[in-house]
């Protein structure tokens, strides 16, 4: 069976975090939110953390963390606090508070390079299941919302004009950034969300004449750079985390080059 090698895992789970992330990404880069993504991915790890004392799935830990930070700084955002100080203070204060609760764990071995950095090889059929549940579950909710929160992201009057709360879809946001950071800890880990998040878009930005085109160009970024990343961290024996994050990066810097050399001609 297709499941039973782990490459075909790795694989699909790659896909799948690609295909999840590569839509909410482009928002994430239209409004501007990449501190937003790492705090919330920073946060995961206490998730971890609060998976294994209490002996519930890691996915649902991270899960449970990850709402609240993005409802946190949600609510706080505007209040009379500039939101790049307070992201910057949640993110780094909740990975280093969550790295030290781990710490804490005598009874339980933990391998915390994985949950840093991914561990995509280790992925299991259960993970498949809520990667693959969770990735759909955010195209659907994106692809119901689309229009409400393209229209909120470009001009927020015109949002209120048409009848659309831009404070409830910039919710719908954080929480399906949230699903997304869950269900992604398993492959690329949290130090590397956030990049998984905004490359892709950020090198389908050249090609595309449309917000749909965006989504759609940076989905196969997304889902090359893991596939690549995957083949070729298993032919030079590097980190898979890094190696697919490195393809994506490599796929932008092509794409620069490719719109400055339009603009040169053009």
């Amino acid at each position: 069976m297709i499941l039973d090698s782990f490459l075909w895992r790795a694989g699909l789970a790659g896909v799948g975090v690609a295909m999840a992330a590569a839509p909410l990404g482009c928002f994430v880069v239209w409004r501007r939110m990449a501190y937003f993504g790492d705090a919330t991915a920073h946060a995961a790890i206490l998730g971890v953390a609060l998976a294994l004392s209490f002996n519930m799935p890691v996915f649902l830990g991270a899960l449970i963390i990850a709402l609240g930070m993005a409802s946190l700084v949600s609510s706080l955002s505007g209040r009379n606090v500039a939101v790049d100080t307070l992201l910057g203070v949640l993110a780094h204060s909740a990975l280093a508070i969550g790295i030290v609760a781990v710490s804490f764990l005598d009874n339980v071995r933990i391998d915390l390079m994985a949950f840093l950095f991914g561990d995509i090889l280790a992925v299991s059929r259960m993970d498949l299941l809520v990667i693959w549940g969770g990735a759909l579950a955010v195209v659907g909710l994106l692809s119901w919302r689309w229009s409400a929160l393209l229209t909120a992201t470009l001009n927020e009057d015109l949002a209120r004009a048409s009848g659309i709360d831009p404070v409830r879809e910039k919710l719908i946001l954080t929480l399906t950034l949230a699903v997304v950071v869950a269900v992604s800890i398993k492959v690329v880990g949290v130090l590397l969300i956030g990049a998984m998040l905004i490359v892709p878009p950020a090198a389908a930005r050249v090609f595309a004449k449309t917000p749909e085109q965006m989504a759609v160009f940076a989905g196969g970024v997304g889902m090359a750079s893991a596939l690549g990343g995957l083949a070729a961290s298993w032919h030079f024996d590097t980190p898979t985390g890094p190696t697919i994050v490195a393809v994506a990066a490599a796929a932008f810097v092509l794409s620069t080059i490719v719109g400055l050399g339009r603009q040169v001609r053009a």
